[in-house]
């Protein structure tokens, strides 16, 4: 036995009546392909239902798995009272899957739990499963860990399934975007459709590499909730062949909702997803490395050093007239999967030349900043560096000077100072760049500061 089906669905808590009051005819599609999706796992009649949700406890590195015997939930964070769903814990699985993952190194198990009860990405699956079937349920959240460890995790999900001898269903509990029209709950961002349209794509031909493909930054501008889930759902039918398919999609209210199944038909050894996404990940490393600067190239080699022998690095002699003939401020950024993982520098150059300040700021950004925990040795394939060099500043006495893209700011009151560099994702307007740089400084919007503007050359 081992894991025999997953399922993208949903979680509008207005699919309840109670909850809908009659909006949830809005969604006839989403509520029929649900009343299926229940009466196909009855069918297949499971030992267990592993449901994946965005809303259970979420760690930034570790995922977590809902201990006990089981837990009760409601609506009533929906403002609807009367509304009870029980999901029985199958304990002796979340055991050994707590085991397994520990015998892997993946972080993962049953620390760390606050609430008990149900959340919503929970209760609407149990609720329509428990209508048509009873069976046993293992929660699990997700994390801020790779999207690798996520389908490595769905990997032990189907270990342990085999293991133990169940017939396992995995669930990923998931809307697609939230910014598919302007009335939507986060607006528009034309990522959103992008999104969906991959998902749906995904859910039709069970293609899981673009699930994999998918950076971080993507996926945020689409404020999505599913995409994790639906990684986990696909490390557990790894190396299996899978039929899917889409039995809907809507988004009436400005948010993605579909309904999929993908069903394990055997093996097929060639669906070695992760193993592949791993490789082309060294690929693309070595293509980086081919072709970045001097100044990335300084920086790279610093921080790898770092992670691996806690030193500062001795740069090679000779270094670039580039590197040594000047002084400027520097700043070092990080990024793994198109998000953020470190960033440090400095306004004005402290220390001889703009070698020695990459170096300074390269192990700052990849072992200092506050923000984020230190790199360590496993993630240096993904990391891609860039280096900042900033110009003087000068004074901005009029906000038309100003230019998102081509210059930096510095905004100052008293000893509060915040610097955002220009052209960052996200930042498509001054008064938004100088909004960010205000909370950096601690500074109220309402409040008199200075500004500054400088210019950098953005090495990669």
């Amino acid at each position: 036995m081992s894991v025999t089906s997953g399922w993208l669905v949903p979680h509008p808590p207005l699919i309840f009546p109670e909850v809908g009051g009659g909006r949830q005819e809005l969604i006839a599609d989403t509520v029929a392909s649900y009343r299926i999706m229940a009466a196909e796992i009855a069918a297949e009649a499971p030992d267990c239902v592993v449901i994946v949700s965005p809303h259970s406890h979420m760690y930034a590195d570790y995922i977590h798995i809902s201990p006990g015997k089981g837990a009760d939930g409601d609506m009533r964070s929906f403002g609807v009272s009367g509304v009870n769903i029980r999901a029985d814990y199958d304990t002796e699985f979340v055991e050994a899957l707590s085991l397994e993952c520990a015998a892997e190194g993946l972080p993962a198990g049953t620390l760390g739990e606050r609430q008990s009860s149900l959340d919503h990405g929970t209760s609407i699956p149990v609720r329509f499963i428990n209508e048509a079937t009873d069976t046993k349920y293992i929660r699990v959240g997700i994390s801020g860990l790779p999207l690798a460890e996520h389908y490595l995790f769905g990997q032990m999900i189907a270990r342990t399934s085999e293991q133990l001898g169940r017939k396992t269903v995995v669930i990923a509990s998931g809307d697609l975007s939230h910014r598919l029209s302007d009335d939507g709950p986060y607006g528009y961002s034309p990522e959103g459709p992008e999104f969906d349209k991959i998902i749906r794509e995904t859910a039709e031909d069970a293609d899981f590499s673009r699930l994999l493909a998918m950076e971080g930054s993507f996926c945020e501008n689409a404020g999505e909730c599913g995409h994790r889930p639906l990684i986990v759902m696909a490390g557990a039918l790894d190396r299996k062949a899978v039929k899917s398919k889409l039995y809907s999609y809507e988004g009436p209210f400005g948010v993605g909702y579909g309904v999929a199944s993908f069903i394990a038909e055997g093996n097929d050894y060639s669906r070695d997803f992760l193993d592949r996404y791993l490789a082309g990940a060294i690929e693309r490393a070595g293509e980086r490395r081919a072709n970045e600067s001097p100044h990335v190239s300084l920086a790279r080699q610093t921080v790898e050093n770092y992670v691996k022998t806690g030193r500062m690095y001795k740069s090679p002699e000779p270094l670039p007239d580039v590197l040594t003939g000047e002084r400027a401020g520097v700043f070092v950024s990080i990024k793994k999967h198109g998000n953020l993982r470190g960033c440090i520098g400095t306004i004005s150059p402290t220390q001889k030349n703009v070698a020695l300040e990459i170096i300074q700021n390269a192990i700052s950004a990849g072992s200092d900043d506050p923000r984020f925990s230190p790199i360590v040795q496993s993630e240096l394939t993904d990391i891609v560096i860039s280096v900042d060099i900033l110009f003087p500043a000068v004074p901005v006495l009029d906000r038309s000077e100003l230019d998102v893209k081509r210059y930096g700011v510095i905004v100052t009151k008293g000893v509060r100072r915040g610097l955002l560099l220009p052209n960052l994702e996200g930042i498509d307007t001054v008064e938004k760049q100088l909004e960010v740089a205000c909370q950096k400084a601690g500074i109220h919007p309402s409040q008199s500061y200075t500004i500054e503007r400088f210019e950098v050359v953005r090495h990669t």
